[in-house]
């Protein structure tokens, strides 16, 4: 049996049989079943308790233009390519796109899983394709954004595909030129006026996205954690506005469905007083209520009770039921 406290970012005492370094497609053990479990960069996921099959650490490395134009650049990276290095070469080269997607941990072949998300933008808004392999047949999958079902923190590979495939590429759409620059969610505008900045390029965006979270965000080094444990809820007009009633500071954001806003679960969890509290080897951060941390030797049961804690402290509050962001295992 293998530790998994050094594979992923929350440093839970969990184990597996055998941990599988796979650095190309040939090396997929296909026809694994269902023993196999997928793994990149670790840092979205909670083992629960140990797990009894075979790990595939994705380690596909690599970069290349498939397709250029004087306003836009296709680009293909290997999987196992770790997220904000990605982000880095991009911007070295004056490519748009990823700014405000900066500092998120993780590797790219698992940005498509999740379709990550920060300072209002999703990763589906510069995707533009993925390689992936059957685990069962090792067959070849191209495959579209309309084929990823693509939703709020969530794709096909969360249900109908859930670790049926193994994502070797993933291609992105970027712009060369009219870089899109968002600056109206979180505290960029206000970052952005602190330093003097009027019209801010897409390494100014980067920049102060990357200072806000390195300034509320515990380095997993250091603290081990998976970013935000919770989904911000998404709810109907009419629940968000029954709520302000009672709560006028209630963080409200708009989303495509007019019907429907979303919610910020931070605050929710701010408001049952659980930031900074601390149950023994867990506890949730004292700069943001989103993070739970691990204050050392924990076990993913350990983490999974203060979530529940949590989980019900907000139902009973709001009537609200958060939901894990996190994979658990």
């Amino acid at each position: 049996m293998i530790s998994l406290v050094p594979y992923t970012t929350f440093a839970v005492q969990a184990m597996a049989q055998r941990i599988l370094h796979i650095t190309d497609p040939k090396q997929i053990p296909f026809g694994s079943k269902s023993d196999a479990l997928i793994l990149g960069g670790g840092s979205n996921i909670l083992f629960l308790k140990d797990y009894p099959g075979i790990i595939l650490k994705n380690e596909i490395k690599g970069r290349q233009i498939i397709h250029e134009t004087a306003e836009e650049v296709i680009i293909k990276f290997g999987a196992g390519e770790i997220w904000h290095e990605v982000v880095l070469w991009t911007l070295a080269q004056s490519y748009g796109g990823l700014q405000n997607l900066s500092l998120i941990p993780g590797t790219i072949g698992a940005a498509p899983i999740q379709n990550i998300g920060a300072y209002g933008v999703e990763f589906k808004e510069v995707f533009y394709s993925l390689e992936a392999y059957s685990m069962d047949s090792g067959r070849y999958l191209l495959m579209t954004s309309e084929d990823c079902r693509f939703g709020y923190r969530d794709s096909i590979f969360k249900h109908a595909l859930k670790n049926k495939v193994f994502i070797s590429s993933v291609s992105l759409r970027l712009t060369k030129t009219k870089h899109r620059i968002d600056t109206a969610y979180g505290a960029i505008e206000t970052a952005l006026r602190t330093r003097g900045i009027v019209q801010p390029t897409i390494h100014d965006i980067s920049s102060v996205v990357s200072s806000i979270r390195k300034s509320k965000l515990p380095d997993p080094e250091h603290l081990p954690n998976a970013g935000s444990f919770f989904k911000n809820p998404v709810v109907s007009l009419a629940i968000a506005n029954e709520i302000s009633k009672q709560y006028p500071e209630l963080k409200v954001y708009p989303i495509a469905d007019p019907n429907k806003v979303k919610l910020s679960a931070a605050w929710l969890i701010d408001q049952c007083n659980w930031k900074g509290q601390r149950r023994g080897t867990v506890g949730v951060y004292a700069k943001h209520a989103l993070i739970l941390v691990n204050y050392g030797q924990a076990t993913g049961a350990d983490v999974w009770d203060l979530a529940g804690a949590i989980i019900r402290s907000v139902q009973q509050k709001f009537g609200i039921e958060l939901e894990a962001e996190v994979t658990l295992i």
